[in-house]
């Protein structure tokens, strides 16, 4: 809802502007807004007004007016002057002060709508209804982006996306949790993911540069209506949390390229211990020390080449081919070929897998 700073804000500028005095109370006569030169009335005149069947009243040198909400009196304003001037000032006011309610509660409703709506809290029926009602195009081609963020600079990254992506574009900011924000990205079409990419890579990069915020950001497939938003979001969340396992090392990532680690991300926990246990048996520390790690790493980057990684390794060529051999002896596979080479990626894969389920317990 419009909070009180916002109210103030608004009856200052039209102080400044008309010389006119204001105080706005609520219904009861709690003082919500006044202006330096203004007297808050009685609280027992207000809420006598509040209740009343008459939108305007004046008492001496003060005109009253009621702020409606739909059709309940959200506020009283009180204008200090007894002429055709104050009145018609008060009554700019009070179009000004129901357009920011009705402006603030639709924001508040659309952000609820996406959140039931990207949570499957919505029967088909009620997408469409409350759609139109949130006048929200229904056939958009739209995709789910997620920022990842720390908690303490959820405002201020809010207000930095807010710049870039409007609603009067298309685009819509949520949330779902404390740690992430949500764009509802509108696109061309239903194969436009490199706007998608675009999008994202330019948020983060602004986020990073202005904001000095370390933010990753993940997105689902294209979802022509309204109704698939919520496939795009558990897309989206998907790659966020398979990103974050198995390419650390990027920035932005989409649902599309997670490759593997998709499935692996997927298997349930029992088969993954079979599948390490399997591969290392019980020695899996001891296979996996940091130079073997770097040395199977780099391997693999040189795409199994020998002459290359050992460069890169700044080592001998025949100490490279130990280190393959003694891993050979000790898990049977042998990394220079292709099929055990494949084995043994998949392998550290579900490490990384089982690592990230043991640091969530």
């Amino acid at each position: 809802m419009v909070t009180s700073q916002i109210l103030k804000n608004c009856l200052e500028e039209l102080r400044a502007i008309s010389r006119t005095e204001f105080c706005l109370q609520d219904p009861v006569g709690t003082p919500i807004v006044t202006t330096e030169g203004a007297a808050v009335p009685e609280q027992q005149v207000i809420a006598a007004f509040a209740e009343s069947d008459v939108d305007s009243q004046i008492i001496g040198n003060r005109y009253f007016l009621k702020v409606m909400d739909e059709d309940e009196t959200a506020y009283v304003l009180t204008a200090i002057g007894d002429n055709d001037y104050t009145l018609m000032v008060a009554r700019m006011a009070v179009s000004e002060l129901q357009n920011l309610l009705v402006a603030y509660k639709e924001k508040y409703d659309r952000n609820n709508f996406f959140q039931n709506l990207m949570l499957d809290n919505l029967l088909l029926v009620d997408i469409h209804n409350r759609a139109k009602k949130l006048h929200i195009p229904y056939q958009v081609p739209r995709v789910i982006i997620i920022f990842e963020i720390e908690k303490a600079a959820d405002t201020m990254a809010q207000e930095l996306l807010s710049r870039l992506y409007t609603s009067q574009n298309g685009d819509y900011l949520t949330e779902v949790d404390e740690n992430s924000i949500i764009l509802i990205k509108s696109v061309r079409s239903e194969t436009d993911y490199a706007t998608a990419q675009e999008a994202a890579t330019i948020a983060v990069d602004m986020l990073n540069t202005e904001a000095m915020l370390k933010v990753r950001a993940s997105f689902g497939s294209i979802a022509g209506e309204l109704k698939d938003l919520s496939k795009s979001y558990k897309e989206a969340r998907m790659a966020m949390d398979v990103g974050g396992i198995f390419y650390a090392e990027k920035r932005v990532i989409s649902y599309g390229e997670l490759g593997i680690g998709r499935l692996i991300y997927q298997l349930p926990v029992n088969l993954c211990e079979m599948f390490i246990n399997e591969i290392f048996g019980t020695s899996l520390e001891e296979n996996l020390d940091n130079e073997t790690l770097t040395t199977i790493n780099t391997f693999f980057e040189n795409s199994l080449n020998v002459s290359e990684t050992s460069r890169k390794l700044f080592i001998h060529r025949n100490t490279l081919v130990y280190r393959i051999e003694k891993l050979q002896k000790s898990t049977g596979l042998d990394i220079r070929t292709f099929e055990d080479a494949l084995t043994f990626k998949i392998a550290l894969m579900v490490v990384e897998y089982m690592n990230y389920l043991k640091s969530r317990e």
